[in-house]
């Protein structure tokens, strides 16, 4: 995710890192160079029969797929703002459980109950984004429970439920009471449901119909334009039919990025930091050296 304070009007026009261009730049310059070639064809009089069209039917296209672009972009921004409340979430489930933790449990079983909630944090992270996170997951908890975790089809899942099974245990030793037990398993339970709702994201796109319906529009919209400038605008041609490409393909690909929001695009949801807060919230409440928060590297927080 882009982390950076709003730059100056010039600046902001020339700003590239978090920007859509360069992922559209090569389909802008295919369209303006497009541009081009019907322009020069014009100026020989090979589309007189052509460049007397009224830009109507563009306008009318031009809205419609507006109004398009601007429902998938909602949709898909929906899905982002979802993701990072679920984990914004997250964070208050695991500081709460460290500290109703400290309340309830003694000192050691505390301290395994947050190190398996800690590596399931981080096993969702590498689940979602597809990566092998086994060095980040704390280096205190047993071998052979990590080992165990990452042969498992759903680690996090897995690592969740031997949290549970330590209150159930603890419960069963009388060393913890039933309401101790159902006040440290609720906050359990909003973990689990964090991770069903980032799952559900993960795995549930937007319709294939819809988004193929949208790109195909702005590709045919994009390269019908110059026909119809041409008679009026002349060799400005390319450079508003490049605006106008900028704008729906830059639309398009921004809603493409959005809809899978944990990612390691550049405006992606950063897993790694909320990661970190969670690192931070159980050492604090450990007793343990907390490290520092993760700070952004050319803009970027990942």
């Amino acid at each position: 995710m882009i982390v950076r304070n709003r730059p100056g009007a010039l600046r902001l026009m020339l700003a590239w890192r978090g920007s859509v261009m360069p992922h559209v730049l090569p389909h802008i310059i295919l369209a303006g160079l497009f541009a081009c070639l019907v322009t020069w064809v014009s100026t020989h009089n090979y589309l007189d029969g052509i460049v007397q069209y009224t830009l109507i039917p563009f306008t009318l296209m031009g809205i419609a797929l507006s109004i398009l672009l601007s429902i998938r972009n909602t949709a898909t921004y929906d899905r982002w703002w979802e993701a990072r409340r679920q984990w914004g979430q997250m964070v208050y489930e695991v500081r709460s459980l460290a500290r109703a933790a400290g309340i309830y449990l003694p000192p050691e079983p505390q301290r395994q109950l947050l190190l398996r909630v800690l590596a399931h944090a981080h096993l969702l992270r590498g689940q979602l984004r597809g990566e092998n996170v086994r060095a980040d997951l704390p280096a205190e908890l047993p071998e052979a429970l990590v080992e165990k975790a990452m042969n498992q089809r759903n680690p996090a899942e897995y690592m969740l439920q031997q949290a549970g099974r330590l209150l159930a245990e603890e419960l069963q030793a009388g060393r913890l009471d039933s309401i101790a037990a159902a006040a440290l398993d609720r906050h359990l339970h909003g973990l689990a449901s964090v991770q069903a709702a980032s799952e559900r994201i993960a795995h549930t796109p937007l319709p294939f119909a819809y988004t193929l319906l949208a790109h195909r529009t702005a590709y045919i919209y994009c390269y019908m334009l110059p026909v119809g400038l041409v008679g009026s605008a002349g060799w400005f041609t390319p450079v508003f039919t490049a605006i106008v490409a900028y704008t729906f393909f830059g639309l398009d690909r921004l809603s493409e990025q959005l809809e899978f929001p944990f990612g390691r695009h550049t405006n992606d949801l950063p897993l790694d930091a909320i990661c970190r807060i969670h690192e931070i919230s159980v050492a604090e409440a450990l007793g343990d050296p907390a490290p520092e928060l993760l700070q952004p590297v050319d803009y970027q927080l990942q």
